[in-house]
């Protein structure tokens, strides 16, 4: 059974035997974060210490998204599979724990249904995003983390009125991850008719602050971004895994679980790659980047944009 990633590292340090072999691929982790090429010795070094974790709970363990140590976890998770994203953006394995129900996120929303039927946000269905908003609002909790990230993504930083990215997207996935989804997910999803209503969905995430720079990146410069970092890398395998487009499947995924998709999508927003709505008149949805001079690299950058710009699961 998959544990929590911090128990396992305990457990595996407090054994001798699992101890040096958790140490040698924390050296071969760190020489990957630091791009230091790997001689041929070293690479059999490090994948044989990979495999000499064989049945431990190390090899096996997990992350959850709402845990208080998340960064340490997925330390602790890419150090032990860090031979999977040699040189390639196909992570293939999610640090995550598959969402389970988690049914005491749901009862704030129910409490604050006869709330909601009986106050002025009925006259609010022309525009569901708003009401989304004063459905938030309701909730301390909801309210008081929107205005935070709301308020950090929107403060310009002196003359040059730049905001500072790193602390709106901490204060984005704050927001992502603790308040609960049926709040979250009527914010972010929200059925727009007309610009006005598509307009006030898109600024959900403060474009101009998480989204957007004054000129659109490179793609693979995007990815390298997101490796760098633990979150953002574990928000992408999380979202590879759940969001396989698949022709022949009813809903387009290869899981067969759109809402899973759904769920890994929001866990991107917020990192480096934070994707979002490209207009206020459609739901397409893609990550502020470009695959214009990649050279020979053209047909891996159309990948990572068509990740989010064409697929059936998403």
């Amino acid at each position: 059974p998959s544990s929590d990633c911090v128990v396992a590292e305990q457990l595996c340090l407090s054994d001798s035997t699992c101890n040096a072999t958790y140490r040698t691929l924390e050296n071969c982790a760190l020489a990957k974060t630091h791009l230091f090429p790997l001689d041929h010795d070293s690479r059999v070094r490090c994948l044989n210490a990979e495999l000499d974790l064989g049945n431990s709970s190390l090899l096996h363990c997990k992350c959850h998204r709402r845990m208080k140590r998340q960064e340490h976890c997925l330390r602790i998770f890419w150090t032990v599979h860090s031979s999977m994203t040699d040189g390639y953006f196909n992570l293939e394995t999610s640090p995550y724990e598959n969402p389970a129900n988690e049914e005491h996120w749901k009862t704030d929303y129910n409490k604050l249904a006869a709330l909601v039927s009986g106050s002025q946000l009925a006259g609010d269905a022309t525009n569901p995003c708003l009401r989304a908003t004063h459905v938030c609002n309701l909730s301390k909790k909801c309210f008081r983390l929107r205005t935070d990230y709301a308020s950090i993504c929107t403060k310009g930083a002196g003359s040059e009125d730049v905001c500072d990215r790193r602390k709106c997207h901490r204060g984005l996935r704050n927001f992502f991850e603790k308040v609960p989804d049926d709040f979250t997910k009527r914010i972010l999803f929200c059925p727009c008719q007309d610009e006005f209503c598509g307009e006030r969905r898109r600024k959900t995430i403060v474009p101009d602050c998480s989204f957007q720079y004054n000129t659109k990146p490179n793609c693979l410069w995007l990815l390298d971004s997101c490796l760098e970092d633990h979150i953002c890398k574990s928000r992408l395998a999380d979202f590879q895994q759940n969001c396989q487009p698949v022709d022949m499947s009813p809903d387009g995924c290869s899981l067969q679980n759109h809402a899973v998709c759904l769920q890994a999508y929001m866990g991107m927003i917020g990192t480096p790659m934070t994707p979002n709505y490209v207009s206020n008149s459609s739901v397409e949805v893609s990550l502020w980047c470009t695959c214009e001079n990649s050279g020979n690299q053209k047909e891996k950058c159309d990948q990572i944009l068509g990740m989010f710009e064409s697929n059936k699961c998403l």
